[in-house]
């Protein structure tokens, strides 16, 4: 692994982590490219405004859940090659239920060259801790659709409350959101904004 780059859950304790790409739980249908295990990697930039964010999320009665933090290029390339592939079906319903493969580039729900390959950039949720209980945010991972959208129309009330106090937590520690999907965001001094990395997570 690259230096100051490091397992998330072995330097910030008390986070939780699914690694959808490293499984078969994802838009693509199956382990992504890059993903050998089932953990989350980042900068050590990162682990320290996440954080800031794990107490400021715990203060509301929250724990954080990672489901992705740096993402090797070859990961991305493998995602823009799916996209050319026939449809088959399998996960149009849940993950892009209005749009084709393709559209997922042209309408920023993933990108040739993501945010996620420079280590500082992060999918992520709340969960309740007095229940373990993912919060309700209206919508799945990756559902690429415009209820993902911030200030989306027809979130349920509850849902929409919960959104904005991962927005709060996130830009209160230090990352900028992003305006298509509630739960993306991005370190504002991440320490590599112009370097794309494809080492894989093993």
């Amino acid at each position: 692994m690259r230096d100051d780059f490091v397992f998330v859950d072995e330097v910030v304790s008390g986070i939780r982590w699914d690694a959808k790409y490293a499984t078969w739980d994802n838009f693509t249908g199956k382990p992504v490219d890059g993903y050998l295990v089932n953990r989350v990697v980042g900068t050590r930039a990162f682990c320290a405004a996440l954080e800031k964010a794990r107490d400021k999320a715990a203060e509301l009665g929250f724990g954080l859940l990672l489901w992705d933090v740096y993402r090797p290029q070859r990961a991305v390339d493998r995602f823009m090659r799916w996209a050319e592939e026939p449809e088959d079906g399998r996960k149009k319903a849940r993950h892009y239920p209005n749009i084709e493969r393709p559209q997922m580039f042209e309408q920023g729900y993933v990108a040739t060259k993501s945010g996620h390959s420079r280590g500082s950039t992060v999918d992520l949720t709340l969960y309740r801790l007095d229940t373990g209980e993912l919060a309700d945010m209206g919508g799945d991972h990756d559902l690429m659709d415009v209820v993902s959208h911030h200030g989306a129309d027809g979130v349920p009330e509850e849902a929409a409350k919960n959104r904005a106090h991962l927005c709060a937590i996130m830009e209160g520690s230090g990352f900028s959101s992003y305006e298509c999907e509630w739960w993306h965001y991005n370190l504002k001094d991440e320490p590599y904004p112009d370097t794309y990395l494809d080492f894989p997570i093993e």
